[in-house]
């Protein structure tokens, strides 16, 4: 999420009741979670796990709850909770867009664009030329989709982000103030889910077709031409290259990339990166030949048993 104008770092200590080390004289553009972290933002960090990761990250300004020596040319803000800070310099500057009509009078339609009865069209929604919305769709604000877009009914793009920290209390939300944003020639199944970004885009790639009831978790970014099946559930921050398959009721876990050209197929699940061209299945997904000599042998097994015994 890119600011208004740019902030110091003294700026936003003052506004979120931090102290400042470091280089004060920088402008900070925006904030940024820390996988998607470019030069000029600011990120948050609260775990010793990732301490070393967000001072070394292209991140120009660091939130951290632990007073460290800042790096050369970087300014850190040393305050007692960074996600609730985080939290707040956010919803300072981005909020919910609060819609009155069903399609907002600050949404944009292109020519030759047809949308359907019951439609929902947030503030600052942007729609290409020649799409269909079918029947029910949520479009919600400030998302933005290509042309030759085919969205099917009751399809939800743009929900909040499923992103928790998890306190004694109770659960506290990362606040959602990124996007979603559909490429040229893409499909979207009915009752398909695709999640806004925390803070940067989750992306669909230009012609990639995605089936019914299919979840996009937030910040993910799909490539061009990928073909996605029912029941598909896609986490958070994950890459799928180009021209990925992914066979009905696939499981992919947060932060992991599926590189150019894989098919996984159906029911497999996987917590780690698949490498190009291959084709996987199981859960743990291993590669699709293997597996199934796997699945070979362990039916010899209770004969091999009885032999033995």
């Amino acid at each position: 999420m890119k600011f208004p104008s740019p902030l110091t770092p003294q700026k936003i200590a003052d506004l979120l009741g931090g102290e400042v080390f470091g280089d004060t004289s920088i402008e900070i553009s925006g904030l940024n979670e820390l996988h998607r972290i470019e030069q000029g933002e600011l990120v948050f960090v609260d775990h010793p796990k990732y301490y070393d990761k967000a001072l070394n990250s292209d991140a120009d300004c660091i939130l951290i709850n632990k007073k460290v020596d800042p790096p050369s040319g970087k300014a850190i803000i040393v305050i007692e909770d960074p996600f609730s800070a985080f939290n707040r310099l956010s919803a300072m500057y981005s909020s919910l867009k609060v819609s009155v009509n069903p399609i907002a009078d600050s949404a944009f339609i292109g020519q030759g664009t047809t949308i359907q009865p019951n439609v929902f069209i947030g503030e600052n929604v942007r729609i290409g030329k020649n799409c269909v919305i079918h029947a029910g769709v949520t479009i919600n604000y400030n998302c933005v989709i290509g042309n030759n877009v085919i969205i099917h009914s009751n399809a939800v793009i743009g929900g909040e982000a499923f992103y928790y920290k998890k306190r004694p209390s109770g659960y506290d939300r990362l606040n959602s103030v990124g996007n979603v944003v559909i490429e040229n020639n893409v499909e979207i199944g009915a009752n398909t889910t695709i999640d806004r970004g925390v803070t940067a885009d989750t992306i669909i790639g230009e012609g990639t077709k995605i089936d019914n009831l299919v979840q996009v978790g937030h910040d993910t970014v799909i490539g061009k031409n990928c073909l996605i099946a029912s029941q598909t559930g896609i986490a958070g921050c994950v890459v799928l290259e180009d021209d990925v398959t992914l066979w009905g009721q696939v499981g992919i876990a947060s932060g992991i990339t599926i590189e150019k050209g894989v098919t996984v197929y159906a029911q497999s699940g996987t917590n780690r990166t698949l490498e190009a061209g291959k084709t996987y299945f199981g859960s743990p997904a291993g590669e699709a030949k293997e597996k199934f000599k796997e699945m070979m042998l362990l039916k010899k097994l209770p004969d091999l048993i009885k032999k033995l015994s």
